[in-house]
């Protein structure tokens, strides 16, 4: 286990993305429980490849959601629901993480559903070269429909109760403190536990960031064979 800045931390991660050697774009996962701080951790990594001359592919799984009348049968605070009925896995391996990958013609689109119109999108097809990288980051990222689609695979890792108290912050301006946690601890922590227990996704991360304390991050890098992997969830606060 590394401690250090952020700036040392995403140097590090940096490093790990130009380890890798693939002769297709290279695909990095960034997975984590919501609020963890996946998606400011990808923006942040994609700014420090770009300026050092890669060319990088930003998406989330946000963008492939099922539409809204399609995510909820078992309701829309069911765990369950959370985790099998929420994305279209097929439809992102379809025209983004198969295209980029060892047989692929490289021709992506980067979402199929519009969150704010909750509608189905169809946008232009676009060519990848062939030394991008992609940077994705989502829930879930590490489960049988998606793991084999990775070339590096990060998991960001937080104590679920503090996402709880991030996400009241954050959605301050549009949800109450009563419908986030709600959502949160009936929802989301629950659909992450299950996750952690069915699919022990930190077995499976190449890099494991522990974010608790953004500025003074935590990391294990596995890609140099050095670090013990965890064996329970409760090691990553999934209790």
């Amino acid at each position: 286990m590394e401690r250090g800045s952020r700036d040392e931390m995403l140097g590090r991660l940096a490093a790990a993305v130009w380890s890798v050697t693939a002769a297709h774009p290279m695909r990095v996962a960034i997975d984590g429980p919501p609020a963890a701080g996946k998606t400011t951790l990808a923006d942040e990594l994609a700014v420090v490849l770009r300026a050092q001359g890669r060319d990088v592919i930003r998406a989330t799984i946000d963008d492939f959601l099922f539409p809204r009348a399609q995510r909820y049968p078992r309701g829309e605070y069911s765990a369950e629901g959370c985790y099998f009925d929420t994305h279209d896995h097929d439809a992102l391996n379809r025209v983004l993480l198969d295209p980029l990958g060892p047989d692929g013609d490289r021709r992506i689109q980067l979402a199929v559903y519009d969150h704010t119109s909750d509608s189905v999108l169809s946008p232009a097809v676009i060519t990848a070269p062939v030394d991008a990288v992609l940077v994705f980051d989502g829930v879930f990222l590490m489960r049988p429909e998606l793991i084999d689609r990775w070339d590096l695979r990060i998991f960001v890792s937080t104590a679920l109760d503090a996402t709880v108290d991030r996400a009241v912050i954050r959605e301050s301006r549009v949800s109450s403190q009563a419908e986030v946690e709600r959502r949160w601890r009936e929802r989301y922590i629950p659909s992450q536990k299950f996750y952690f227990t069915t699919v022990r996704p930190t077995d499976h991360a190449d890099i494991i960031l522990h974010n608790d304390e953004p500025q003074q991050p935590a990391w294990a890098d596995r890609t140099h064979g050095t670090t013990e992997r965890p064996t329970h969830p409760g090691a990553f606060h999934a209790t």
